[in-house]
C-alpha cells in the first residue's frame, strides 16, 4: 500500500493488493468505465462499483451492463430519501446559493455518495475508494474532503488528478476491450433529483457556450402562450411539506414541481464555478423547483423572522455553502453553522401562492401563521398611535404657569 492513503495517479494503483477488495464510485460514464478497465487489467480479483441512486438520469440497467462487462461487481444503492431529507432540505433552509449565481447541487451529493462508498467499504473490508474526478473538476476536493473527514481507513482518491488520460484513448481501449457505449457523449453530465448539469466538452469555452436545447428535460417549455398556472407551495418548521394543499414527500414535491415549473422555461441557470485553485469553469444547470422553492422560503422565512435576523442569516448562508462547497459538509463549522439554520427553521412556517407565467413568476399570497407582517396598516397605525398616547391621556394634558 502507498505511504499516504491519497491516490493520486494510476501508478499508485500499482501497489494495491490483488487479493482484498477495492471499491470505486460508478456513474456510467467514460471516466469510471475505463478506471474498472484499468483495475481489471492490474488483475484486482474483487472490484465493487458503487452507485448512488439519488435521481440521476442514467438506467439502472445500463450501469449493470457496462460493470458487467468489464468483471465488476456493481452495487446500485437507492439513497433518494437520504438525499432529500439529508442533503436538499438543509440546503433550502440555509439558501444554498453560490455567489447569489446558481443554487448547489453536487455540493450536496458529494458527500451523502462518499458517506455511502465508506459504509460498503468497511462492510467488504476493502482496501482503497477510488473515484474518478480530476483537477478542472470540483468533485475532486468535495469527495477527497468527505472521506477524509469520514476518517475512512484505507486508501482513497482519484488517479486522474495527477495521470490524466484522453478521451480518445479511454474510448479506443475500452472499444479494443469490448465496450462501446459511450462515444456519443458531447458533455459530461452530473444529475439528481434536485438539478441537472452540463460541463466540458462543447461548454468548455464560456465566452462561445450555446447549450443544445434537446439537453434540458426539465425546463423545455411545454406550456402554450398565454398559460398559467396558480400554485401554492406550504413550507413547516422549514420544510417543504405540500403543493396545492397535497401533503407530499419531499422527492415527490419536488419532482413535481421540477415539471410543472419547467413547463414554463423557469430554473435554468449559467455560471462560473472557481476550482481548487481559484481557476473557474462555466457550469450550466436546470433546477426548476430549486427556483420556486428557494424564493418560496425566502417570503415565508421573511413573514415569520426578525429583519435583522434574516440580515445575519444571510451572511452566515455564504459560509455554509461555502463549507460545503470546499469538501467540509462534515466539518464542525458546517455543522455548527447547521445548528443556527435549524434554528431559524423551526421558526419558519407558512405558504406562498405563485402565479406561473412564461419566463417568470409572480406571488398572489405570503401567509404564515404567526406573520411579522400587517395586513391593515391604516388599523395597526390607530392601534399604534393610542397605544403610545395612553399614558397621557391617563394623566390628562399637562399645565403651563406663568
Amino acid at each position: 500500500m502507498p505511504s499516504t492513503p491519497l491516490i493520486r495517479s494510476f501508478s499508485q494503483l500499482e501497489s494495491l493488493d490483488p487479493d482484498r477488495p477495492v471499491v470505486t464510485l460508478f456513474s456510467g460514464g467514460l471516466d469510471s468505465s475505463y478506471l474498472l478497465l484499468r483495475l481489471r487489467r492490474m488483475g484486482i480479483r474483487e472490484v465493487h462499483a458503487v452507485s448512488v441512486d439519488i435521481g440521476e438520469d442514467e438506467s439502472s440497467g445500463y450501469k449493470r451492463q457496462v460493470a458487467a462487462a468489464l468483471g465488476a461487481t456493481v452495487h446500485i444503492l437507492d439513497r433518494r430519501e437520504e438525499f432529500a431529507a439529508r442533503y436538499v432540505a438543509p440546503a433550502i433552509a440555509a439558501q444554498a446559493v453560490y455567489l447569489g449565481i446558481h443554487p448547489v447541487s453536487s455540493t450536496l451529493s458529494r458527500p451523502l455518495i462518499a458517506h455511502s462508498a465508506v459504509a460498503l467499504a468497511r462492510t467488504l473490508g476493502a482496501q482503497a475508494v477510488l473515484h474518478t474526478a480530476n483537477r478542472s473538476q470540483n468533485t475532486l476536493r468535495r469527495l477527497n474532503g468527505a472521506l477524509g473527514l469520514l476518517r475512512y481507513e484505507g486508501a482513497f482518491g482519484s488517479p486522474y488528478d495527477l495521470d490524466p488520460v484522453s478521451r480518445d484513448d479511454k474510448l479506443a481501449e475500452l472499444r479494443e476491450a469490448g465496450l462501446d457505449l459511450l462515444a456519443g457523449r458531447i458533455v459530461s453530465g452530473d444529475s439528481n433529483l434536485w438539478c441537472r448539469e452540463f460541463e466540458s466538452g462543447i461548454l468548455d469555452d464560456p465566452e462561445m457556450h450555446e447549450v443544445p436545447e434537446e439537453m434540458y428535460a426539465w425546463s423545455r417549455p411545454t406550456a402554450a402562450p398565454g398559460d398559467t398556472d396558480t400554485v401554492t407551495v406550504t413550507v413547516e418548521h422549514g420544510l417543504p411539506v405540500a403543493v396545492d394543499g397535497v401533503p407530499l414527500p419531499l422527492t415527490t414535491l419536488i419532482d413535481q414541481l421540477n415539471r410543472r415549473v419547467g413547463a414554463f422555461g423557469l430554473g435554468r441557470y449559467s455560471g462560473l464555478e472557481h476550482l481548487d485553485h481559484g481557476e473557474k469553469v462555466l457550469e450550466i444547470r436546470e433546477m426548476p423547483a430549486a427556483w420556486l422553492l428557494l424564493h418560496t422560503y425566502r417570503h415565508v422565512e421573511s413573514a415569520c423572522l426578525d429583519a435583522e435576523l434574516v440580515r445575519e442569516k444571510r451572511h452566515l448562508e455564504q459560509l455554509w455553502v461555502r463549507e460545503a462547497l470546499e469538501g467540509r459538509w462534515f466539518g464542525e463549522l458546517r455543522l455548527a453553522l447547521q445548528t443556527f439554520m435549524d434554528t431559524c427553521a423551526a421558526r419558519t412556517t407558512g405558504s406562498v401562492t405563485w402565479r406561473l407565467r412564461t419566463g417568470g413568476a409572480d406571488t398572489r399570497a405570503i401567509s404564515a401563521p404567526a406573520p411579522l407582517y400587517l395586513r391593515d396598516r391604516e388599523a395597526w397605525e390607530d392601534r399604534a398611535i393610542a397605544a403610545e398616547s395612553a399614558p397621557f391621556a391617563r394623566t390628562g394634558p399637562l399645565l403651563t404657569t406663568v
